[in-house]
């Protein structure tokens, strides 16, 4: 995998949002899409250190990894902070000794992170998705559509969330929370 440092950050230095709601492009982060059988969930749950999530729309977090439910045999796998890698997550996966497909998407996708009173407001201006808290919990992720692209959503607080999306379509992605967010209204 190249170096994150070597490549320019799709968001980099973009700031957006209104008074309430914050926009802020995520720190790099790791990311693998795991693919695999259900028979083979529990010893790649125990590899990578966190239950993998069997229910639609949930996600499940540990040592500062957060597994996606994406389909009954996919997950997106986020490793943040200091000395995370997806070297890491597939040596992980490969200790395994299961059956599966790991493949390193940590420079396809980047993410942004919506938070405030008007966060989910401003999601909605884009995305047909119900955000109460009633249907989208803390913990919920949905892999959904966004005005003209796909995204992957995680909510992580009760007025939070990331927006996974693929670099390509992060401007746009960008740009139309930004206007949600200046619409938003409290």
């Amino acid at each position: 995998m190249a170096e994150l440092a070597t490549r320019t950050l799709p968001l980099a230095g973009a700031h957006g949002g209104s008074a309430g709601v914050r926009l802020t492009p995520a720190a790099p982060a790791e990311r693998l899409s795991l693919r695999a059988r259900a028979e083979d969930v529990a010893a790649l749950s125990q590899s990578l250190g966190l239950d993998l999530p069997t229910k639609p729309k949930t996600s499940a977090s540990a040592s500062g990894r957060t597994a996606l439910w994406l389909g009954p045999d996919e997950w997106l796998v986020i490793a943040e902070g200091a000395g995370s890698s997806s070297s890491d997550l597939k040596a992980a996966c490969a200790s395994s000794g299961v059956l599966h497909s790991a493949v390193d998407v940590s420079h396809r996708n980047t993410a942004i992170l919506v938070e405030g009173p008007g966060s989910a407001a401003a999601i909605n201006a884009g995305c047909p998705q119900d955000l109460s808290l009633k249907s989208f919990p803390v913990g919920a992720c949905t892999r959904t559509i966004f005005g003209k692209v796909e995204i992957v959503l995680l909510r992580t607080g009760e007025e939070s969330f990331r927006v996974e999306v693929w670099r390509s379509f992060s401007d746009y992605a960008f740009g139309l929370l930004a206007e949600g967010a200046r619409d938003a209204v409290l």
